[in-house]
């Protein structure tokens, strides 16, 4: 079995308080992407970076004082361009999923897994490497043309830096 993760591809990451122009342009790629894997019957999941209402007082609001993915605001939803269908969605409070990496522990027969979306350098890059070292064996790849990072010099730096960690960049 093969297995998508696709990474926070929310509105605030695509086009609102966090939006690039460069997420704009992959949201066809995805949704592509996810097509595929649904044609060929294998497992879809998404990420959903899920803030409270005082995101500010975090750790995280210190450092990104930009408030985002809000629960119950349209900010936290999926683009709907994106069919999550009969899909499983985690929420996730930070960057990397603990929950997403147990989750797929669970599985059986997993022969890789594929990870895409927002933003490379930040939740992309981490959830790919908790998921490496959750399951280490595992074939594990980023297909960098359905991620896009904070700025194009960052995607690349955290491409470089997976594929230093053994994962494949497409």
């Amino acid at each position: 079995m093969k297995v998508l993760i696709v990474v926070d591809m929310q509105n605030d990451f695509i086009d609102g308080a966090l939006g690039t122009n460069e997420a704009v342009k992959i949201v066809p790629f995805v949704k592509e992407k996810i097509g595929l894997y649904r044609k060929n019957g294998d497992t879809v999941i998404f990420t959903r970076d899920t803030h409270e209402e005082n995101y500010m007082d975090t750790v995280e609001g210190k450092n990104l004082p930009v408030p985002h993915c809000i629960r119950n605001t349209e900010g936290r939803e999926i683009s709907k361009e994106l069919d999550t269908g009969d899909c499983k969605i985690i929420d996730k409070p930070t960057f990397g999923s603990t929950e997403l990496a147990e989750y797929l522990k669970s599985l059986t027969d997993i022969e890789e897994i594929e990870l895409i979306g927002l933003c490379t350098d930040i939740c992309v890059i981490s959830n790919t490497l908790l998921i490496k070292a959750a399951m280490p064996e595992t074939k594990i790849c980023v297909d960098s043309s359905c991620c896009a990072g904070v700025t194009p010099e960052s995607h690349e730096n955290a491409l470089n830096a997976m594929k230093m960690c053994h994962i494949e960049i497409k």
